[in-house]
């Protein structure tokens, strides 16, 4: 079951909207298409980036069937199901149609702030109801939670179909544990576009990104070429995209990267309220990246 979570470089896809505030169907046709010409390794539907808080259940489920035709099979596709009311994303899971996907993200508990044992105890509900593979997800900046190294080590022995973690923790030493305990064939994911180059050195197995999108023509060659043992080159992917990563994120997610999208006319920049779209200053420090870079 391991074989059916994919390795490399995933995208945490967008969700373009017109001025109407409608999804942009058009946009994200080409963001797909981007990424893929880009060398894009598999996609993620319906995670934080696409923004899935502020999407109705119809639309979450009509963007993945869209990304589905669209991408024709061509790479694997995640979907993201989760949420802090344990029974409802069990029973989501259970009757969730597993056609055309690989696996399924679901991030940990937000707000409740759970225990260790409850944060076991909600992964392995979920894992009791899937018909797919879960991808664990990690991401305390989030959720006011962390998954310890020790609760992830002990669901991935129990639990058979439980088989990665994208882990955005931030913190090397937990994720060291993790290198170091994990059973075999289960796989670590950076969750942290500027620690994957540091993640790919202790031996993890690639990143879900926000910013592989946006760039995939470079982000890819990050793991690429560590994939090949040249690090000298990863290294240097990684550096020039340093200041590009941080900007994207410096007025919050996905702001700064649709902005960038908008930049290379992807899509447009518009958000959903709570989140507001990037200042016009931010948008001119992007627009300086994507030069040097020559994008």
């Amino acid at each position: 079951m391991n074989n059916a979570v994919p390795s490399g470089v995933g995208v945490a896809l967008i969700t373009p909207f017109n001025k109407d505030l409608s999804v942009d169907f058009t946009g994200l046709e080409r963001l797909l298409e981007l990424c893929i010409k880009g060398g894009v390794d598999y996609f993620v539907v319906n995670g934080t980036t696409a923004e899935n808080p502020t999407l109705t259940k119809e639309e979450r489920y009509g963007i993945l069937d869209f990304v589905l035709k669209k991408n024709a099979g061509r790479l694997p596709v995640v979907f993201g199901i989760g949420g802090n009311n344990t029974t409802a994303v069990a029973e989501e899971m259970a009757s969730f149609n597993v056609d055309g996907v690989s696996a399924l993200l679901s991030a940990s508990p937000y707000y409740n702030k759970p225990t260790q044992e409850g944060i076991y105890q909600h992964y392995k509900a979920l894992s009791e109801a899937s018909k797919l593979p879960i991808i664990l997800y990690n991401v305390p900046g989030r959720t006011s939670s962390n998954i310890s190294a020790e609760t992830t080590l002990r669901l991935a022995a129990d639990f058979e179909n439980i088989v990665a973690i994208k882990e955005a923790s931030g913190n090397l030493d937990q994720i060291t544990e993790l290198v170091l305990g994990r059973p075999e064939g289960f796989k670590i994911i950076s969750g942290d576009d500027n620690l994957t180059f540091a993640m790919l050195g202790l031996g993890c197995d690639g990143v879900i990104s926000v910013s592989g999108q946006g760039v995939p023509e470079v982000f890819c060659k990050v793991y690429d070429e560590a994939a090949l043992g040249n690090w000298t080159a990863s290294k240097e992917a990684h550096l020039s995209l340093f200041n590009l990563t941080n900007l994207l994120f410096a007025e919050g997610n996905p702001a700064g990267i649709k902005a960038t999208l908008q930049l290379r006319g992807i899509c447009g920049d518009t958000v959903r309220l709570p989140l507001v779209a990037a200042s016009d200053s931010l948008k001119a420090s992007l627009k300086e990246e994507l030069n040097l870079l020559k994008l």
